[in-house]
């Protein structure tokens, strides 16, 4: 391989999110391992470990300063926690008292964002480490002695990490970016599967697929958006600047992409001796391909060139232009939305064309972003408190964690099985916030040790050496942290392969793996029995909430996108707030009927009959979007009031199905006065500007939505009815 070869399958490397990771993790790794063969007291390994892995889980992206701060907090946790179970071990009683009540509130630390969660979780997990260290080391007679080590391997990744995130500040913004980019480039050519123009094509499934994908884009958004957001001060600096017009732009073609003109179904059947839409498939295609070499670019940090698409758009023009001369007043309506999808391509287009040079767009846009973290200790206490009731699935899910954990330190005594506190950490790893997410995770828990238990012993009899047995130990702790993410079964095979490593480097490594084996079974088995007994959260019990939330959601965006027509486009805060709002609701929907589907029984049953709803509210919510892209300041005219009426009379109808639904009430139909108001819509004159005329296009389709809308979630009604009251909304 050339030089300049090699050095560029670097730069690829290193831009990966994974790999710097893991880079990290290796330093880390490697100096605690170096350190210990050069003192020689490699007895000091596992705790050291320990407390590295402790620190690595507990990490969260932010700026250099941040992440002093961050790691302060993390540490003081660490140390309270490690000392405090040091000092209740010889006491059973007080000892698990003292694990209930540390597993509720760390647990509940959650409420406060997922930074806290991740802290939290990472402090239940050392003290665990600090258990097992603990039980492992009885010769140490000195009561610091595990606690310390274990703080001091923590404080070493803490270091490291910091100064990683000085020299380093912007890698995460750019690795995020080009993430979510990459969302975009799949959600940008499912839907031009979409335009498709084939007979009995299975519209429903793609839209399906669609709505699922939206929610990876919005997950995708979310992270930026927060990454964005820990680095910016007062002013912002010119990098955090650009990175935030990029941000905008992928917001921008969020909503064009995720808009929707006419169904589509009705184009494909009216023009399907036309080309026009495979013209606008093609150039859709074009646009996520474009989407997929710009994450390219940011990632390894080159020049963007979108190319040359003007054919393209010329061949799409010249089959409208046909199509008009045609001039069959039946295709009137259908050749405005086929404009109207034009111009959306070609704007989405422009919005591509510019973040080659992001520092060009506009400077005056409101960039100020929303931050939901609490600021003040008030804010704090005000979002514990709402979740300090029976009726919240953080308050269950810290309850349920906290009996498994006693139960577990309960078998542990009955049965004294020898390493018995791992019982405790694979209940903590295994244990989730519901039931789909715990079962999948029971499984590959058991099956990524026994995995690892075999490695484990093959390779400690084949390399007797210590130092091979060291070094394999580092790359598979570095493993574990690659993989733990993504393919979490072989992640604890391989947290499995270190730990069998390490043991051996300090005793008896054979011994560990049937205790291990038979710890992991017990532990999985107690999470398990812990999510389906202790109040447990099944998702259908919480739907009616969740489509409520889509459903309000949606109506205040249609407010703000009305309000944006009457004093003309701006993208500021409140408009930006309740677009995100309405495409995190879809998500949440997306991802509750998914975990209902890994659900035992007739919950499963349920989410299949209510994928439906997620169907037509995605569907609803990309004709909003529809009006978000072509958003501009509507001249004066009759039909004004008429499309006023209108908009408020379908967020009203939105909003009365919102609150029957979470007040299970059976959802009522539309008043007579509504649907005269949407009658008028539809009879409004056509001599119409095309601004307004796509406003009514629009409203008419949203209205159309209503009542399928309705009926399905009649439908949903009756078909989860079966399951058991759900417990009351939490507020």
């Amino acid at each position: 391989m050339s030089l300049p070869a090699f050095a560029e399958s670097l730069r690829r490397l290193w831009a990966l999110e994974k790999f710097t990771y893991s880079l990290r993790v290796f330093i880390a790794l490697s100096g605690v391992m170096a350190g210990c063969w050069l003192t020689d007291q490699i007895a000091l390994v596992i705790p050291l470990f320990l407390g590295v892995i402790a620190s690595a889980l507990a990490e969260t992206d932010d700026s250099w300063l941040g992440r002093l701060r961050a790691s302060g907090v993390t540490l003081v946790c660490f140390a309270v926690a490690a000392f405090a179970v040091k000092l209740l071990m010889p006491y059973p009683l007080l000892f698990v008292a003292g694990l209930a009540l540390s597993t509720f509130v760390l647990t509940l630390f959650g409420a406060l964002g997922d930074r806290y969660a991740t802290l939290g979780q990472a402090t239940l997990i050392l003290s665990v480490y600090t258990m097992i260290g603990v039980d492992q080391g009885k010769m140490a007679t000195t009561f610091w002695h595990e606690p310390l080590l274990l703080t001091l391997g923590a404080s070493w990744y803490s270091l490291l990490s910091v100064i990683w995130h000085a020299l380093f500040a912007h890698q995460p913004v750019q690795q995020g970016l080009a993430t979510l980019f990459v969302e975009l480039s799949s959600y940008l050519k499912i839907k031009a599967t979409l335009l498709e123009p084939v007979k009995e094509l299975d519209i429903e499934e793609r839209r399906l697929a669609l709505a699922r994908q939206n929610g990876r884009v919005v997950a995708a958004l979310n992270l930026v958006k927060e990454t964005i957001l820990s680095r910016m001060d007062g002013s912002g600096g010119q990098k955090v600047n650009r990175y935030l017009r990029l941000y905008f732009i992928a917001q921008d073609i969020h909503e064009r992409a995720s808009s929707s003109h006419y169904p589509y179904h009705q184009l494909s059947k009216t023009f399907f001796h036309s080309d026009v839409l495979f013209r606008c498939q093609r150039l859709l295609d074009q646009q996520g391909r474009a989407c997929k070499r710009l994450a390219f670019a940011i990632r390894l940090r080159k020049p963007f060139d979108y190319g040359d698409t003007r054919q393209a758009h010329a061949d799409l023009q010249a089959s409208l232009t046909y199509l008009q001369e045609q001039q069959r007043s039946e295709w009137r309506s259908l050749l405005r939305s086929l404009n109207a999808l034009a111009d959306n391509l070609a704007s989405l287009e422009q919005r591509l064309a510019t973040a080659n040079n992001p520092d060009a767009l506009a400077s005056d846009q409101d960039s100020v972003l929303f931050d939901h973290n609490p600021r003040t200790l008030k804010q704090a206490w005000q979002r514990l408190r709402q979740h300090l009731s029976v009726t919240s699935l953080l308050f269950r899910h810290a309850l349920r964690l906290s009996i498994a954990l006693c139960i577990g330190y309960g078998v542990l005594h009955a049965i004294h099985p020898s390493q018995g506190y791992w019982i405790l950490l694979t209940t903590v790893f295994v244990c989730q916030p519901n039931y789909g997410a715990t079962r999948i995770r029971l499984g590959q828990r058991v099956g990524g040790t026994v995995v690892g238990l075999i490695a484990g012993w093959a390779l400690i009899t084949l390399f007797p050496s210590p130092l091979i047995q060291s070094l394999i130990a580092v790359v598979a702790g570095v493993s574990f942290f690659v993989t733990r993410k993504s393919q979490y079964a072989l992640a604890t095979g391989f947290i499995t392969l270190m730990v069998v490593c390490c043991f051996n480097q300090v005793g008896n490594g054979y011994g560990l793996i049937w205790p291990r084996l038979l710890d992991t079974v017990l532990g999985t088995l107690i999470a398990g029995l812990a999510v389906f007994t202790i109040l447990p959260d099944w998702q259908g019990r919480q739907l009616h909430r969740v489509v409520a939330n889509v459903l309000d959601c949606n109506g205040r965006f249609l407010r703000q996108l009305m309000q944006q027509y009457a004093t003309g486009k701006k993208d500021d805060l409140d408009y930006r707030v309740a677009r995100r709002d309405a495409h995190n609701a879809d998500a949440a929907l997306s991802t509750a009927l998914s975990n209902m589907r890994l659900e035992p029984g007739h919950f499963r049953k349920d989410a299949e009959a209510c994928f439906p709803v997620l169907v037509v509210s995605h569907t609803l919510l990309s004709y909003l979007s529809a009006l978000g892209a072509h958003r501009h300041e509507l001249l004066d005219v009759a039909g004004d009031e008429v499309l006023d009426q209108a908009a408020e009379v379908i967020v009203s109808q939105l909003q009365r199905m919102a609150e029957d639904l979470a007040e299970r009430r059976p959802v009522t139909p539309a008043q007579p006065d509504e649907q005269a108001t949407l009658l008028a819509l539809e009879q409004l004159a056509d001599g119409l500007d095309d601004q307004h005329r796509l406003v009514q296009t629009q409203l008419l389709l949203i209205s159309q939505q209503l009542v399928p809308l309705r009926e399905r979630l009649q439908d949903m009604q009756q078909r989860v009815a079966s399951a058991a009251p759900a417990l009351t909304e939490q507020k």
